[in-house]
């Protein structure tokens, strides 16, 4: 797969939607490009799976990563699922298919309105939130009946800021085999789909989940990722406590904000917890449900 090779100079400028320089946050592309690809194939492979699929929204995150396994196992080992709601945009699916077509990778539509109307039909006074969570474990549920029918291995596509702020639906957006994206803050994200290739189009458009009209991630967070994603990357990956954060000069409402979110989602970055009984238990005791068959 084809990709842009910019100097040092233009990577350094290279930045977020908002088009603030990366700082901290830069990397080296190419160097991830290979990082992130051989640890998709190495996960994959071992879980006895050759093919992947992803469920394809339209946004940049799905993007990345169907750029990614497109890469990593050949256009003809991934399959991207589209699954627009009613109220969903038609620019999302209008972006979707242009990435299908980019990357040359197959594509299956899979209107979820049917289902999620039936549930609700039975529950008219859900709020738009309960809806949304309802959406993306709907789209959990398709992609994980496409693993079994396809014998092929589901790629998450939550970032990292989304995964430390809990901006995901437990057992729906956030559940995956492997998430080769993980580890990446949206800021990285929009870089290294610039650096990728990936259509402008999707690019720079704002982020959203497309989950009611209007609707964009950094409006329902009240907060810009360019600048949640440096305080995140202080409070994560410097460990800076609460006073260092003030003197590198964040707004103390913006860290208790982001420090409590962390701390109210962390259940969700977690397996379910088992309560303790036996000499050794799963994911207490015994660690290596995989490895450990050599």
């Amino acid at each position: 797969m084809k990709r842009r090779r910019d100097s040092s100079a233009s990577l350094a400028q290279d930045a977020g939607r908002n088009g603030e320089s990366l700082g901290v946050l830069q990397l080296q592309w190419d160097a991830a490009v290979k990082v992130l690809s051989a640890g998709l194939r190495q996960e994959v492979t071992r879980a006895g799976f050759s093919k992947v699929l992803l469920g394809l929204s339209g946004g940049i995150d799905s993007a990345l990563v169907a750029t990614l396994a497109a890469h990593t196992f050949g256009a003809e080992n991934v399959l991207a699922v589209l699954m627009p709601y009613s109220s969903s945009s038609p620019e999302s699916v209008e972006h979707a298919r242009l990435m299908v077509d980019t990357l040359g990778i197959e594509s299956q539509l899979e209107d979820i309105t049917p289902q999620v109307d039936a549930y609700f039909a039975n529950h008219p006074e859900a709020d738009r939130t309960r809806r949304g969570n309802k959406m993306a474990r709907e789209r959990m549920t398709i992609l994980y009946d496409l693993s079994q029918a396809r014998h092929a291995l589901v790629l998450g596509t939550s970032n990292k800021t989304e995964l430390l702020l809990g901006y995901s639906t437990i057992f729906g957006d956030s559940a995956s085999a492997v998430n080769p994206i993980g580890d990446l803050y949206k800021s990285q994200v929009f870089a290294l789909s610039r650096h990728l290739q990936i259509p402008e189009l999707i690019v720079n458009k704002a982020p959203s989940a497309d989950l009611w009209q209007g609707q964009t991630d950094e409006d329902e967070l009240g907060m810009k990722y360019a600048e949640v994603d440096r305080l995140l990357h202080e409070m994560v990956d410097r460990r800076q406590r609460r006073e260092g954060l003030l003197r590198a000069g964040f707004e103390p409402e913006l860290i208790d904000r982001v420090n409590s979110l962390m701390k109210g989602s962390q259940y969700k970055r977690k397996m379910p917890v088992i309560v303790k009984l036996s000499n050794r238990t799963v994911d207490k005791d015994f660690l290596y449900p995989r490895d450990w068959m050599g």
